[in-house]
């Protein structure tokens, strides 16, 4: 599948990212034959290298002979038009994980959002189309909270997921697909490592609702998705893994476990939910179920090649619906090995 390839993943040394590169490394797709790391912050390209060269001890001539690697590092933002038109030559694949992500910032600062979310898909599509570029696929990232949106986070890149679902009519040799899942267990700035942070200190927990539900899923499940979509998705189709869902109280709950700590209720912040959608009711009647995913057909017409008389969920895709009992909870963050007796599988060891 991506044998001799040439791929890019921008915002590539986020959480995300970071896992994308060493399955792309692992070989299970095929031998690229250039991945690319495309993000604006020199800092967190530096660790990635050095972690990718296994250097325990690096000097700045690390940079050196950058673009003779097979992994590759890009300073740039996908904002910049000449930076993205400049990093898409040549390239086969197109992950697309550059995002401002986390909720609150997102609605203090929401026309960020906008230049990141939906600017950086923009120029994109827009550096494929008027210089020509022979892309075969790009894959928008995206979110549960780009279902019925209720915050800016979730609103840009609702939109984001119709810039390139309707790119597919203006490139045509370009596929275009989304994927769309829930919360990532322990990426930076989920509520995992601020859990664990709050307990470390002695707490207390800081709760928003008791009843807030939100679907679980782990790094390596989110790039699952990602790779099933690049290997099975038709141009248009949005993926999106089936994932179980919990009540947050449960998993810190699970994770303060014996310990004498407190928590406490603080109310929902700006822009959160209670419960996060991922099919809703609007898209529900044109959801498709393929393997191990739920796929959206395509709004417009011209690129839904399926007939279909009716959906398979009948209802929208709610974290409310098939919540796990919090022994499930425990166990499933056991398997995940994100309990505070073991170690956490956030960012380390991920190249190596």
């Amino acid at each position: 599948m991506l044998t001799n390839k040439t791929v890019l993943i921008t915002g590539g040394t986020g959480s995300l990212g970071k896992i994308l590169t060493k399955r792309l490394l692992s070989g299970e797709m095929g031998t690229p034959k250039k991945i690319i790391i495309f993000s604006r912050d020199e800092a967190k390209q530096h660790e990635m290298r050095v972690e990718y060269h296994n250097l325990k001890s690096p000097t700045d001539e690390v940079i050196y002979n950058n673009f003779k690697q097979l992994l590759e590092f890009r300073i740039g933002d996908v904002r910049d038009f000449h930076s993205v038109s400049s990093v898409l030559r040549n390239v086969d694949i197109v992950f697309n994980a550059a995002a401002l992500k986390q909720v609150p910032s997102c609605e203090y600062f929401p026309f960020e959002a906008v230049q990141t979310n939906i600017y950086g898909p923009e120029n994109i599509i827009r550096a494929i189309r008027e210089h020509n570029l022979p892309v075969e696929t790009v894959i928008g990232i995206s979110t549960d909270k780009a279902a019925k949106p209720v915050n800016v986070m979730g609103m840009t890149k609702a939109i984001q997921e119709r810039i390139f679902i309707t790119a597919n009519l203006d490139c045509q040799g370009t596929r275009f697909v989304c994927v769309r899942y829930g919360n990532v267990l322990a990426s930076r700035g989920s509520v995992i490592p601020l859990f664990h942070e709050q307990i470390r200190t002695g707490g207390p927990v800081t709760i928003t609702t008791t009843d807030m539900t939100r679907f679980l899923i782990s790094l390596e499940q989110a790039v699952d998705t990602i790779l099933a979509a690049l290997k099975d998705a038709r141009r248009g189709e949005t993926y999106i893994p089936i994932m179980p869902s919990a009540k947050v109280i449960d998993i810190a709950t699970a994770l303060i476990g014996e310990r004498p700590v407190k928590t406490i209720i603080t109310g929902i912040r700006p822009g959160e939910k209670v419960h996060e959608i991922l099919v809703s009711e609007e898209e529900y009647n044109r959801t498709i179920k393929r393997g191990n995913y739920y796929v959206i057909l395509p709004i417009l017409p011209e690129l839904n090649s399926e007939q279909l008389h009716k959906g398979v969920l009948g209802k929208e895709y709610s974290s409310a619906d098939d919540v796990m009992s919090e022994n499930e909870v425990k166990k499933k963050l056991e398997d995940y090995q994100l309990l505070l007796h073991q170690k956490p599988k956030i960012e380390g060891e991920l190249l190596r």
